[in-house]
Parts: C-alpha cells; sequence; structure tokens
C-alpha cells in the first residue's frame, strides 16, 4: 500500500466535501480528479517514477490534490513553504534537485530552478482543480536523481540552530505510524465507525500544509474517512470560527498558537472543543494550565521527529480522563511498537525515574537525507534512533520532555535547562513570551540569557525579573543577562529560532562588552 491509495473511491461518499477551506467545499471525486490531471501532467514534462518534485502551493485544496497527484505520478513530493524567504526557497531546491516544480502563476518567478519545467495551478473551473506548464517545452533535467520506490517525500528539518534539512520520508513508514496513533485516539468504536463508513468529525488542520505537522494530520484524516479543514493562515479568530462551523470537539495547536489563543482577551470561548493535543513541541506544564483554566480545554502533548517520520508518542481518552490532571504537560505513553529508552552522558541507561537522551526504536526512522547523508551517529549500531530531546518517565510510563541536548546550557560545568528558567520567568504577570539560550562566555563556557517580550502596557523591569529568579533558582542558573524584545525569533511552527538569539547576544556584546551581568555571585543588573 501507498499513501495515494488513502484517495482512493470510497462508496457512498465519494461525491461529500473531503476537505474545506474557509467556505470553499471540494468532494473527494474532485481532488483525486485534480491529482490525476497533475500526474499527467508531469509526466508530460519528464517526470519519471522516483523523481523529486517540489511544491509551493496555498494552503487550499490544490495542495491537497497537488500532495496526492505527485504521488499518482509515483513521484516524491517535496514541500516548500511560500512564508519561506526566496534565498532560502533556492537553498531547499538545490539541495533536493527537482524534476519539476509546481505553484502559482504569481509564485512562478520564485522557484526558477534554472530551466526547470515549471506546473501552475491554472484555478478551480467548475469543480476542476487545473493545471498547466508555465514555460511550454521545458523538460526534467536528464541528471535528475531518483529515489527508490517507497520514498515518498522529502520533508525539512526546521532549522532552528541551523541550515534545514531534507529528509526522506517512506510510505511504509507512514503507513506505519498511522495505525498506532488511530487505534490509541480513536479506538475499537471508531473502527466500527470506518467499517460502516460512517462520517466522523472534520479534522482541524491549523498549520501550514508545506510543514510535516499539516501533512500527517492531513493523511491521518484520509485514513479515517473525516473531512480536512485546512485553515490558509491561523489566526485566533478564523480558527475560533472553524471550531464553532465544524463542531470541533478536538484538534492539534502548537504552543504559539495555544498561547496566542490564551493571551487574546477577545477570545473566550472555544466550545465544543474539549481536547487539543500540542504538536512540533511541548506546551509547558505552566501554559498548558492557563489554556485549560481559560477554556477548559484539555492540553494533550504528543511527540514526534521529521527524521522519525510522524507521532510516537501521545495519549488516548482513557488516559486523559484518568491523567489528565496529575501529568499536564507530559507527551504521553509510547504508542504500540514504540520502545523508549533514557541514556546518561555515559552511554549507559539511567536509573527509573532519571533524567537523560531519549532512545527510541519505532516501526519508522526514516531512510536519511536526500542530500545523500546518512542518519550518521542518531543512529546506533543497534537500531536505537537517538532524538536529541532530554526526557524521563515517570512510574506509570508517561513521558516528560525536559529539553533539548543541544539547548542545554553548560556553565562552568554545570548544567541549566533553559525550559526551567524560562518557566521561572514566565511567571511574572508582566512577561508576554520568554527564551532562554546559553550564550559563549571567555570565563565560563556559556552563560544563560533571557529574552523577553512584554505584554502591551506592562513595564519592563529587569532587576524585578532578576530578583524573581534568584528567589526560585539556583545561583547558578539566574540570567547573566535580560534583554527586551518586540517579538522573539521563530519558525513557521512557534519553534525559537536560538541561533538568531546567539547573534543577537553577540552584537550586543561588541556594541558594549564592558555591560554589567547578572552572575551567581553578583547583584548587578544588566542596564542596557
Amino acid at each position: 500500500m501507498r499513501l495515494v491509495d488513502l484517495l482512493e473511491p470510497r462508496e457512498g461518499d465519494d461525491a461529500t466535501p473531503a476537505v474545506f477551506v474557509e467556505d470553499e467545499e471540494t468532494t473527494r471525486a474532485a481532488l483525486r480528479r485534480g491529482a490525476e490531471a497533475l500526474a499527467a501532467a508531469l509526466r508530460t514534462v519528464g517526470v519519471r517514477p522516483g523523481h523529486p518534485v517540489a511544491v509551493m502551493l496555498p494552503g487550499g485544496a490544490e495542495v491537497v490534490a497537488a500532495m496526492f497527484g505527485v504521488w499518482t505520478a509515483e513521484a516524491v513530493y517535496v514541500p516548500l513553504n511560500p512564508r519561506t524567504s526566496d534565498a532560502e526557497i533556492a537553498y531547499l531546491v538545490e539541495a533536493v534537485r527537482p524534476a519539476a516544480i509546481v505553484t502559482t502563476t504569481d509564485w512562478a518567478g520564485r522557484v526558477t530552478g534554472g530551466d526547470l519545467p515549471i506546473v501552475v495551478h491554472a484555478g478551480t473551473d467548475s469543480g476542476q482543480l487545473d493545471w498547466a506548464e508555465a514555460v511550454p517545452g521545458r523538460r526534467t533535467p536528464v541528471d535528475v536523481p531518483a529515489h527508490d520506490a517507497d520514498i515518498a517525500l522529502v520533508q525539512f528539518t526546521s532549522g532552528t540552530t541551523g541550515r534545514p534539512k531534507p529528509v526522506l520520508l517512506r510510505h511504509s513508514g507512514y503507513l506505519a505510524l498511522l495505525e498506532p496513533v488511530l487505534a490509541k485516539l480513536v479506538g475499537d468504536a471508531a473502527k466500527d465507525r470506518l467499517a460502516q463508513r460512517k462520517a466522523p468529525m472534520p479534522n482541524l488542520i491549523p498549520t501550514s500544509m508545506a510543514l510535516s505537522a499539516g501533512i500527517y494530520n492531513v493523511l491521518f484524516a484520509f485514513r479515517v474517512g473525516a473531512p480536512a479543514v485546512i485553515m490558509p493562515t491561523f489566526t485566533t479568530a478564523a480558527f475560533t470560527r472553524a471550531v464553532t462551523k465544524h463542531q470541533i470537539r478536538s484538534t492539534v495547536l502548537p504552543p504559539a498558537a495555544m498561547n496566542m489563543l490564551t493571551d487574546d482577551p477577545s477570545i473566550t470561548s472555544l466550545a465544543p472543543l474539549r481536547y487539543v493535543r500540542g504538536i512540533t513541541a511541548p506546551l509547558s506544564p505552566l501554559r498548558a494550565r492557563l489554556f485549560k483554566d481559560k477554556f477548559g480545554v484539555t492540553v494533550l502533548n504528543c511527540y514526534g521527529q521529521t527524521e522519525i517520520g510522524g507521532e510516537i508518542v501521545g495519549w488516548n481518552a482513557a488516559d486523559a480522563r484518568a491523567f489528565g490532571e496529575s501529568k499536564l504537560g507530559s507527551i504521553g505513553r509510547p504508542h504500540a511498537g514504540v520502545t523508549p529508552r533514557i541514556v546518561g552522558p555515559d552511554g549507559l541507561e539511567v536509573e527509573p525515574g532519571g533524567q537523560g537522551e531519549l532512545y527510541v526504536r519505532t516501526p519508522a526512522v526514516s531512510a536519511g537525507y536526500a542530500d545523500g547523508r546518512a542518519l550518521g551517529d542518531r543512529l546506533t549500531p543497534d537500531g536505537w534512533f537517538r532524538t536529541g530531546d532530554i526526557a524521563r518517565v515517570d512510574e506509570d510510563g508517561f513521558l516528560w520532555i525536559e529539553g533539548r541536548v543541544s539547548d542545554m546550557i553548560n556553565r562552568g560545568g554545570l548544567k541549566v535547562f533553559p525550559g526551567e528558567v524560562e518557566e521561572v520567568i514566565r511567571l511574572s504577570p508582566a512577561v508576554a513570551d520568554c527564551a532562554v539560550v546559553g550564550i559563549p562566555d571567555d570565563r565560563l563556557g556559556e552563560v544563560p540569557w533571557a529574552f523577553v517580550v512584554i505584554h502591551p502596557g506592562a513595564a519592563f523591569d529587569r532587576a524585578a525579573l532578576t530578583a524573581a529568579a534568584r528567589e526560585r533558582l539556583l545561583p547558578y542558573k539566574v540570567p547573566a543577562r535580560v534583554v527586551q524584545l518586540g517579538e522573539l525569533p521563530r519558525t513557521e511552527v512557534g519553534k525559537v529560532r536560538a541561533g538568531d538569539l546567539i547573534q543577537l547576544a553577540t552584537e550586543l556584546t561588541r556594541a558594549d562588552p564592558s555591560s554589567p551581568r547578572t552572575g551567581p555571585n553578583s547583584s548587578r543588573t544588566d542596564p542596557s
């Protein structure tokens, strides 16, 4: 079975809406016709099985049709985010060397790729998703690489600490991960409903369709036979309207979106929403509590990575009822077929309840990177995948993510977890957002800096924030400097771009190298 099979005709509901985008509806049959039309256009310009095809389209029905159309042509789907800069797009295109590019007429100039053929979405007419060659006569170069038949897509990593890496993901891997998630989330009752072809609740997807989370949740919707509700752009008002219109009782949200909803005074209710599954990164226990207290909606974190191919740890309804309050902030328990292991710096498994790097065995580790690199030291000789996340497993088998190995700050040999410091700083009612990163230091190697965003109308009091940190943290965990920003640099899914903050700190230090810092043995504050 391949992912394109999820679009096969379904007796009784082929003419019902499969994708909602605001007030527009597209049926399953129309999507399939659009996918077949794109596949024909790709074959015409020279795309062959295994060739990568780059797709940059808005978040509408056309991008879903394009994804299935690439697979109908037996090619490899490569999503490009239209919000990315032209320079970054050029880098991504060079990294994957696509056989063709699928985009809009307006964006064709952004992804020229030399003389690559460009197929554009020519609009929707009478329910048809139409495609055309932007420059007639261009054909796929003969030296385009071809991947093996099981490669479904090339998904780029988030690039929070460096350039995004193109990860090869398999049809078999995605399908292997969808099944245990389906079993855990919906159980036997939903399987019976699938067998009886009863329509399940629409699957609201409030993330970009260029991102792994968007693709995964569209595939999940098609697997269970649910309509996909796609949001081209996330706003709190648009999300609330979609929840009400489609009577959404559970959905997914990245932490940044949940924080936006919590902090928006105009949004007072998300009824009938009952559960939100946190994606892309765990929502902290503090922010999860604020979200639940405001809306009465339980936050169930889940966990996966691009290199793994999808979700491998999460919650089910029974766990939510039994542990939703006491384990708020946990990422849940491993899905079927997933085995976790917590490993210390010495390479040995830690004692039960101890912290260490999370290693996992899963049904679907990726095939490496599209630029030829293998997973390298992320895959151990005996088959364990190193996630790079610091975690612990509690007595009930729930996993808790404490931070990233790469984010952990080594202050003169003492370890500082940024998340712990951020939680303390966020306790201040003046702080709207916060990120703590390690900044190079000549004497200590690294020191933590805190970057904060202040609520409109609130005062930035650096001394008060530092004093509050000293009250709740060990001295070496207190930020050496607190910097106010208008907003934190974030990726599309809300992850903080640590590299940007490190660069900013370097510039601030260069501009004022004598500026005093707040350290464990100092009562001075940074006056900048």
